[in-house]
């Protein structure tokens, strides 16, 4: 078999040392054919607190494919790899959805909240496994179902490439499926170390300061002392396992602070520009 390209362009990126530029997007048409002509590395649709819709995952996917770019490139490779967040928290053992993103094509699923790894196992390794993978500890991240259909031919690959490629990075080098658990809450950040000493697999710990803030006492006042402080917490336990950390609000005004302070994977929210309007408006004296 061929050696074959690596398909994640978020997992490349980290591969090469650099930082992962990624987004949240609204899982709707118009949007995925925005994101696809974009220069993040990746996207993650937000299906947390919009509402599940497993058709309308299936159909942003295909609106992520460009023909042109894919013509241009003489490759499978996705432009912008995209990626999906599940609305269950970790800890409700709800494998269904992450299955079904996976069987429909997503290089990688976010998990929203987690407490300690025991819901880590939804991540969804593929079957059958190698004789090396067999000899991973059990709470790898847990056993997907042999649905690789429409996958592989969203991929664009063969079945048995498929199969070679639909794993976990960084527990399987070769892996496309990057896995993203979402760290919320104090008890999570409490149980980080343990989480990442005795769960193989996860691809990157995604701090969610917009919970965190909450209970701390200063709702969304992301740069009190206090709420950056248990970040740091977060961000020196996955240096301190090789883990990935991602922050998901990066702006202009705090990009270089997050790259200072060790963030690797960067979520920065698509703005919608109106500058041809607002030169309209001042030519017209609509200011």
């Amino acid at each position: 078999m061929a050696d074959l390209p690596r398909l994640n362009g978020v997992i490349r990126a980290l591969e090469a040392g650099q930082h992962a530029l990624t987004c949240f997007a609204p899982a709707e048409i118009n949007s995925a054919v925005a994101m696809s002509a974009s220069k993040f590395d990746g996207c993650v649709f937000e299906m947390e607190h919009n509402p599940w819709d497993g058709r309308l995952l299936r159909d942003c996917l295909q609106y992520m494919l460009n023909r042109a770019q894919i013509a241009k490139a003489a490759s499978v490779v996705p432009g912008v790899t995209p990626m999906v967040r599940i609305p269950v928290n970790g800890v409700e053992m709800a494998q269904w959805q992450a299955k079904q993103a996976l069987d429909m094509g997503c290089y990688g699923i976010v998990f929203p909240p987690y407490f300690d790894g025991r819901g880590s196992r939804q991540c969804g390794r593929r079957l059958p496994l190698s004789a090396a993978q067999r000899r991973k500890p059990l709470r790898a991240p847990g056993i997907r179902g042999d649905g690789p259909t429409t996958a592989a031919r969203y991929w664009g690959l063969g079945q048995q490439e498929y199969y070679q490629k639909a794993d976990v990075w960084p527990l399987n080098p070769q892996g496309e499926i990057f896995c993203i658990l979402q760290i919320e809450d104090t008890r999570g950040v409490e149980n980080l170390d343990d989480m990442l000493k005795n769960v193989p697999g996860i691809g990157c710990i995604l701090i969610g300061e917009g919970d965190l803030s909450q209970e701390l006492g200063y709702p969304r006042q992301y740069e009190h002392k206090v709420v950056l402080e248990w970040m740091k917490r977060v961000v020196d336990t996955c240096k301190k396992h090789n883990v990935v950390v991602g922050h998901p609000h990066v702006e202009q005004g705090n990009a270089e602070r997050i790259v200072k302070e060790g963030y690797r994977f960067l979520m920065c929210a698509p703005v919608q520009s109106y500058g041809h309007l607002t030169a309209a408006q001042k030519v017209t004296g609509r200011t």
